[in-house]
């Protein structure tokens, strides 16, 4: 998620919380602030029993879940038929009976209507979906074995929200699904199997305010998109665009990515580079081709930085896509980044344009390739996308590294923990100061103790282990003591109030 800005460049909109309102209205806040607590198991509920819609099958012996999803979409309406179907091998070492899915899109009363389901051919006898819960668990007609896979094949309809702006902007996050005048966004818009982990069961936490809450694995995606009211948008994609074989539609292809989300205007204007094999996109509106000359500038320079210093960029594709909202946002070779800052750009390198745009491509690195559960340890991620700032100033801009650092933290006062929960925030300034701001201050403490030699062959060799994976703290410090004998008793004390 885009980092902690000035109180004049403001975040909006709750997306995720329970409600019964339309789905073009926004879900109200809670009256409780507490941290998360397992979701109890909902009550059965009868499964339609109309034959499903036949859908394509995969490959058995998989690495990773495939999702091949056709969208149909009526840009008018701002609404969507969709079939989709998940081949889930089970490597979780356990037999499974059942899964848990997140369902995003139903938080919003009406927003998701679930027309079939079934699991192999068979339509499912019972799951669970409550109004207004991003929860579905399904049981299995039969269990899966460790090594196993199942097709889960469904079909459902979307009726977007409006995105909204809210008048305590710095209590909650922006909303980013759903529309506004200028665009349409599909960000956690399909179903997916959430992350089993051994000994924990299902990992969902509950939304919260501000920061982020879903875990996800690693998937690969086949997405194709329609418009059945004749529209013919620009539709930018996490995936590479590839042959359809449809002339009414276009496809879209992600491998090994934990996330696919689309945004849609009619309105866009796109520029593009190449660097090396990875062709990047900006994604922008009218009138601001300075802006988006800019944007597409700092994140083909944050690709080619990162991939020196990290390793390499996994994807064949990086989209930045100007949000009609005020926030930015990361998602697998995708990202958003806020209208505000397009509205701040003043031309010059130390610009929260450019530093959120090195920001949020650094989160293909820490995020997409490197992930961690975001809502208990958010730091993972946040702390070490803020810190690549740093990073991408020292190489593309060396003589502005300490005018970003004023830039960058002139509101931050060293607030707390570093790994601090979402959930424990204290709301979303002291929130970023924690996880973000006060996370990077101890990258820079960490690597001045350690040596720039030491520090940066501890981050390859920590995004070489866990690409693909997720990281724990507990792994990131593993691997940092296999690259250092140094006494970081005195770093532990300051920054973090957990044991590792």
């Amino acid at each position: 998620m885009s980092k902690p800005i000035a109180t004049r460049v403001i975040l909006a909109s709750f997306l995720f919380l329970l409600s019964s309102c339309s789905p073009s209205t926004p879900p109200p806040l809670p009256t409780e602030t507490q941290s998360p607590s397992p979701t109890p198991p909902p009550s059965e509920t009868a499964l339609p029993t109309e034959t499903p819609t036949a859908f394509p099958t995969l490959a058995p012996e998989l690495e990773r879940p495939q999702y091949v999803i056709d969208l149909q979409m009526s840009y008018s309406s701002k609404a969507a038929e969709v079939n989709q179907t998940i081949t889930y091998p089970n490597r979780t070492g356990e037999t499974l009976t059942n899964l848990v899915l997140a369902v995003e899109p139903n938080l919003w009363s009406g927003g998701f209507n679930l027309r079939t389901i079934s699991v192999d051919g068979l339509p499912v006898l019972n799951y669970t979906l409550e109004p207004l819960s991003q929860r579905m668990e399904i049981v299995l007609p039969q269990p899966i074995p460790p090594g196993g896979t199942i097709t889960l094949a469904m079909t459902y309809a979307l009726i977007l929200p409006q995105m909204q702006a809210y008048s305590n902007p710095n209590e909650i996050r922006p909303q980013i699904y759903g529309y506004s005048d200028r665009q349409v966004n599909f960000v956690d818009w399909y179903p997916f199997v959430v992350p089993y982990q051994s000994g924990e069961g299902w990992i969902l936490h509950n939304p919260w305010f501000y920061g982020e809450h879903l875990v996800y694995d690693v998937a690969d995606f086949d997405v194709t998109v329609s418009f059945t009211d004749g529209a013919a948008p620009q539709i930018a994609a996490s995936g590479a665009e590839v042959a359809s074989g449809l002339a009414a539609s276009r496809k879209f292809e992600l491998e090994a990515g934990r996330t696919f989300a689309l945004s849609i205007s009619t309105d866009y204007k796109v520029a593009t580079q190449t660097v090396g094999n990875v062709k990047v996109f900006a994604y922008y509106f009218a009138f601001y081709d300075e802006e988006g000359e800019a944007l597409l500038q700092t994140t083909a320079q944050a690709l080619q930085v990162f991939s020196e210093k990290f390793g390499p960029y996994r994807h064949k594709t990086m989209t930045a896509v100007q949000g009609d909202f005020n926030d930015g946002m990361e998602y697998s070779a995708f990202y958003f980044i806020s209208r505000d800052y397009f509205n701040l750009y003043d031309g010059t390198p130390v610009n929260y344009l450019v530093t959120i745009g090195a920001h949020e491509t650094a989160h293909q690195w820490w995020f997409d390739a490197v992930a961690n559960d975001q809502g208990i340890e958010p730091w993972l991620d946040e702390a070490l996308a803020t810190y690549s700032e740093r990073v991408y100033y020292e190489a593309i801009y060396p003589d502005l590294v300490s005018s970003w650092q004023g830039y960058r933290y002139f509101e931050f006062q060293n607030a707390g923990a570093v790994d601090t929960q979402v959930y424990d925030g204290g709301g979303q300034r002291p929130y970023w100061d924690k996880v973000y701001l006060t996370g990077a201050r101890f990258f820079q403490e960490l690597r001045e103790r350690v040596g720039d030699e030491i520090f940066f062959a501890f981050l390859k060799d920590y995004y070489a282990q866990y690409a693909g994976k997720r990281a724990t703290a507990a792994d990131f410090f593993r691997v940092l003591r296999e690259h250092t004998s140094a006494d970081l008793s005195d770093l532990m004390a300051k920054y973090f109030k957990n044991d590792y």
